[in-house]
């Protein structure tokens, strides 16, 4: 009894570890300037980008090809901003702090489409660029 106790509590807490650090990697990236072309491109202020650009930046990033090595796509993200957005629609006008965590939640994801979008271009040209030269 004791053990699976333990063993319940270490899952949890090794979860919770997880969570914790993707949403610090998805921070992360979102904090890195994002370009004047993939604004442009979007449509977009980087000053007044809010949490409903972002299903048009993941529309943007799906079209943007992938050439280089290593590029992920959206998936965890898009379930993230999902959850995210059903938490805001729910707590509405009820608690007004909840709606405004979930929305910068929002702008976050957003900025991460952005950010990976601008790193898929970086590489695209990047290896465009090495094939010129050959």
């Amino acid at each position: 009894m004791f053990a699976a106790m333990l063993l319940l509590i270490s899952i949890v807490a090794l979860s919770q570890f997880a969570l914790y650090y993707w949403r610090a990697i998805l921070a992360g990236v979102a904090a890195q300037p994002v370009s004047d072309r993939v604004l442009a491109a979007a449509n977009l202020d980087a000053g007044r980008m809010n949490g409903r650009d972002f299903e048009k930046l993941a529309g943007l990033h799906e079209l943007t090809p992938e050439l280089g090595p290593g590029g992920g796509g959206l998936s965890l993200v898009r379930a993230y901003y999902r959850i995210v957005e059903g938490l805001g629609a729910l707590s509405g006008m009820r608690m007004p702090l909840v709606a405004e965590w979930c929305e910068r939640e929002r702008v976050i994801c957003a900025r991460y489409a952005a950010v990976q979008i601008d790193r898929r271009l970086q590489v695209n040209l990047a290896l465009a660029a090495a094939l010129r030269s050959c």
